[in-house]
């Protein structure tokens, strides 16, 4: 079942937040606005939210997906190898739009 969420972009309402991350953490998948486009979310680490998303991008699972994160934790998180040079930029833009092409964790299934 689709929910529609109208949430503030200036006063965010927690409790709609709470909503959209519930979805996620239960495996379903969201629609938020990006600063160009409309982007298609789910939980990075759960393989059947992923498939989901591929499924309804149409999306071979050989063309990867982004995986947004909220800080530098994260980052160890999903990715490795990690250059020096990502590391000291991010210092610098974050928080803001940023996108690095990196290789994967075996714990991020696609």
């Amino acid at each position: 079942m689709a929910n529609i969420l109208k949430i503030n972009s200036v006063m965010p309402q927690q409790r709609l937040i709470k909503v959209a991350a519930m979805a996620i953490k239960r495996g379903g998948t969201v629609i938020f606005p990006t600063e160009t486009v409309y982007g298609l979310g789910a939980n990075a680490y759960n393989a059947e939210a992923v498939l989901k998303v591929f499924k309804a991008k149409g999306r071979p699972t050989d063309n990867p997906l982004i995986v947004h994160i909220a800080d530098l934790h994260q980052l160890y998180d999903v990715a490795i190898d990690v250059p020096q040079v990502i590391k000291s930029k991010l210092h610098i833009v974050w928080p803001g739009p940023l996108t690095f092409v990196l290789k994967k964790k075996e714990n991020i299934p696609y």
